[in-house]
């Protein structure tokens, strides 16, 4: 469970497996968290969290000064982040999504608005009707590959909000391959065995840049 890509005396990266959580979660299957301390010999510390089902990089911060230090570059959006993601369709060969978000019912996330109210122009989407108690959200995107029914998008959040990326593609009518909360489970092309997004490379202001490799899973 504990696939190191870079530690040193302040900061551990691993490359997070696929539906595994960071922390228990009501399933009580096990969870990343659980041994790291013991597989660390030292107290780890959190400093973001990926969802249950997306897959790569993560930091854990191993000292409590590294913590507050990543806490406050995300806080001030100086981290980048770049995801991969297998989504049904073509949404182009680039374009930037900015649509609010808030929360929904049973844990679910929804674009502040309602759908046919998204407007896109010169592969710009946005949304026309009242925003006013939706969180401002954006995520860029580019192609780097196509198939038949499918593309492999490179996205870059420029917001942290809860399920953004998978809420943001499937809202604007291209859902991430795999998403059995917010895609259309019951179409051929969205079946997988795993959500496919991965988060591919992060950066950060003063500890570089850190890479997970895709896992064995990562086919479509």
């Amino acid at each position: 469970m504990f696939e190191v890509i870079h530690r040193d005396d302040n900061l551990l990266v691993l490359n997070k497996p696929a539906d595994v959580s960071v922390l228990a979660d009501r399933s009580g299957a096990p969870c990343l968290w659980d041994g790291l301390e013991a597989f660390l010999m030292q107290k780890p510390y959190l400093v973001h969290r990926l969802d249950k089902p997306t897959s790569g990089v993560l930091l854990v911060a191993l000292n409590p000064g590294t913590q507050s230090r990543l806490t406050r570059a995300f806080q001030a959006r100086q981290v980048r982040k770049f995801y991969l993601a297998w989504v049904t369709g073509d949404p182009g060969a680039a374009g930037l999504i900015d649509l609010p978000l808030k929360k929904g019912r049973k844990s679910r996330y929804r674009v502040a608005g309602p759908r046919e109210s998204i407007i896109e122009r010169n592969r710009r989407w946005t949304l026309g009707a009242d925003t006013a108690d939706g969180h401002p959200s954006l995520t860029r995107f580019r192609t780097l590959r196509r198939e038949a029914e499918r593309t492999l998008l490179l996205l870059a959040p420029l917001t942290g909000r809860t399920h953004q990326l998978r809420v943001h593609l499937s809202w604007i009518g291209y859902p991430i391959v795999g998403d059995r909360l917010y895609g259309k489970p019951g179409n051929p092309v969205q079946q997988a065995a795993r959500l496919m997004l991965h988060a591919h490379r992060i950066v950060l202001p003063e500890d570089g840049s850190h890479a997970a490799p895709t896992g064995a899973d990562w086919v479509l």
